[in-house]
Parts: structure tokens; C-alpha cells; sequence
């Protein structure tokens, strides 16, 4: 990073922005030796890898939402814990918990944390909505603020830390929704799809054969906070910040900017952390392009995934079959990208 005395010129911009996309495709390069297609969803983790945010990874059983997050601990040298959600899951399981604790000498006795599978800085919260509520709600914390508290005492959290979650949509038995103050603590919804052909194929001669690919370590703990950092320092525009709070905006409602299906089917629209969401990932988006600077089309592409898990539909919505990913849509369509507000501002 440039020091604090020096302004960078436009090459040490230029140079930042090509060593960040030279890593950036490394990860990828790493990744997708384990990981057939899914760019998109490989893009999305990676995005929130550089902007510090926690990711909700949707998909049906087998398509490789644990594999994506176990291959990316091996391609960044962070500590990583798997948490395997279960009905009788308890807080403290996830957080850790006081132990007693005696002093071999005076035989006194206190109390001693013991930190639990939370205290990593990769975190894959396997089947996320398995757990009961109240061993959901252990995390939140983690996920805001990067610390826990326990016993009044206050534990910060090894940066960098995010949490990967992976939850199956299929079965409805035994699970439990994720409440909405969780949902909105995950930078991106990313749903995983199934292969194609050509995919399934690779995938078979991969997993079929002798050979077993091991991704290499690209980046670690310092380097990904310094890449956060330029992250942060991506230039946008008041006008296309502008646009992705409209499109927030679109989200509520009866609000002014709210489309007709976003009145009809949405009950309740996103937050705050959706435009954060929106507008770094946008940044994320031009630096990969090569550019210093956020635009339209970079808030549009992270529009789905930074919004989809953030507005609670209504029943009239569940009876006509329309879904979260609907509204996203109708909200790009209808939402124009002429500034609003006055240059001035």
C-alpha cells in the first residue's frame, strides 16, 4: 500500500489494480482445479473474500457448495473451521465456553475460556438451517461485529474473518429458516445450480480417476486485508451510488421508487447493508475489469446476489409462484440510471 506522505500516481494506481487482478485469477486458476464451472458462484465468494463479508451459498445436495469452501481454505493461508449444524447443536459448541479450571500449586480454582470452532477466520457453517435458532443466533455477532461475547466478557475475532454458510433449499424437514436479522448479515445469496454436460463430464473424469488435484496457497492474512484496502478505494461516482440506493429504494413497498410487483409481492424490502453490499461489490467487479472506478453495470451484475435474500415476500407472492429473484429482475428493468438528485449535492 502507499504510505500515508505519498499521493500514488496514476501508475501506481494502474499497478495495484494488475497485481489484484493477477491474484485475483491465480484464486480462480486454483480453485477451478477442483471446482468444474460455477464461475459465477466462484466469483461471488471471491468477492466477499476482498470485501470482508459472509456468504449464504444455496444449492441442492452434491453440487459442491462444501467442497467450493474446503478448496478455498487450502488456496489462502487462513485458519479453518467446519461447524456440521445439527439439531442438538448448542451456542456453545460454536462459540467455546468457561471451564473450571484449578491451580496446581494453590489449588485455587477459576474459570478458563475455551474457545470454540468460531475462533478461525474461514468459518463453513455446514447446513446453516439445520441448527436450532438459538445456535443460529451464536453467530450473529461473529458475523457483524467479528467478536463474541461470553460470560460479559468481549473476544475479538482473528481478521480476516468471514463465514461461508451452505444450506439445502430441497428439504424442509428437520430445518430451520434463517431468521431475517441473520439473512441480512450475509453480503451475498448465492444459489448453486447444477452442471451441464460438458461440466458433469470433467467432474466424472476428476473424481473417477487416480489423480486428485490439490490447489496451491495463493494468498494469506496480510494480503488479503492490503487487497480489502484497495477494495475500499475504488472511486464511484455520486450517480451511480445514487442508482444503487434507488435500487434499495425499489425494494419497499409503497415507496416512490418501488415497481408494481415490488408492491404487490414484497411484504418487507432490504436494508442498509444491501446498498453496502451493492456498492462494494460493484468495486470488486471494475477492479477485476482493470478499472479504479464503479459503474452501472458493475451494481447491476451484483444486484441479484446482494438483494435476493433481503426482501421477505408476502403470501399473495408464495400463491402466484413468484419468488425474490422475480422482483430483483423487474426492479433492474424498471429502475432508469439518470441521477436523481442535483450534481450539487
Amino acid at each position: 500500500m502507499a504510505s500515508s506522505d505519498h499521493t500514488p500516481t496514476q501508475a501506481d494506481v494502474e499497478a495495484r489494480c494488475e497485481a489484484f487482478r493477477e491474484m485475483y485469477q491465480s484464486l480462480v486458476d486454483e480453485l477451478s482445479k477442483v471446482i468444474v464451472g460455477h464461475r459465477e458462484i466462484i466469483d461471488g465468494v471471491l468477492s466477499a473474500l476482498f470485501i470482508g463479508g459472509n456468504v449464504l451459498l444455496e444449492g441442492a445436495p452434491g453440487l459442491g457448495k462444501t467442497l467450493l469452501i474446503k478448496t478455498l481454505s487450502d488456496a489462502v493461508t487462513l485458519d479453518f473451521s467446519r461447524i456440521q449444524f445439527t439439531p442438538d447443536l448448542m451456542p456453545s459448541d460454536i462459540i467455546g465456553t468457561n471451564i473450571v479450571t484449578e491451580d496446581p500449586e494453590t489449588g485455587r480454582r477459576g474459570f478458563e475460556f475455551q474457545s470454540g470452532p468460531i475462533f478461525a477466520q474461514i468459518v463453513l457453517a455446514d447446513e446453516i438451517n439445520r441448527a436450532t435458532p438459538k445456535s443460529q443466533s451464536a453467530l450473529l455477532e461473529a458475523m457483524q461485529e467479528h467478536a463474541v461475547t461470553v460470560a460479559g466478557e468481549r473476544h475479538v475475532l482473528k481478521e480476516p474473518f468471514f463465514v461461508l454458510a451452505t444450506q439445502n433449499p430441497i428439504e424442509q424437514e428437520g430445518t430451520y429458516p434463517l431468521p431475517e436479522a441473520q439473512l441480512d448479515r450475509f453480503l451475498f445469496k448465492l444459489d448453486v445450480g447444477y452442471s451441464n454436460l460438458d461440466q458433469l463430464m470433467t467432474i466424472m473424469d476428476r473424481t473417477t480417476g487416480s489423480h486428485e488435484a490439490q490447489p496451491s496457497a495463493v494468498i494469506d492474512g496480510p494480503g488479503i486485508l492490503d487487497a480489502q484496502q484497495l477494495v475500499r478505494e475504488v472511486v464511484i461516482a455520486p450517480h451511480v451510488q445514487e442508482y444503487a440506493a434507488r435500487l434499495v429504494l425499489a425494494t419497499h413497498p409503497e415507496g416512490e421508487h418501488a415497481p408494481e410487483q415490488t408492491t404487490r409481492y414484497v411484504r418487507v424490502g432490504s436494508s442498509p447493508r444491501a446498498a453496502q453490499s451493492l456498492v462494494l461489490g460493484a468495486k470488486v467487479r471494475a477492479l477485476i475489469a482493470g478499472r479504479f472506478h464503479a459503474g452501472y453495470e458493475d451494481v447491476r451484475e451484483v444486484a441479484m446476489p446482494a438483494l435476493r435474500h433481503r426482501l421477505i415476500m408476502n403470501f399473495e407472492a408464495e400463491a402466484d409462484g413468484m419468488t425474490s429473484d422475480s422482483i430483483v429482475r423487474a426492479i433492474l428493468e424498471s429502475t432508469p440510471t439518470e441521477p436523481m438528485l442535483s450534481a450539487s449535492r
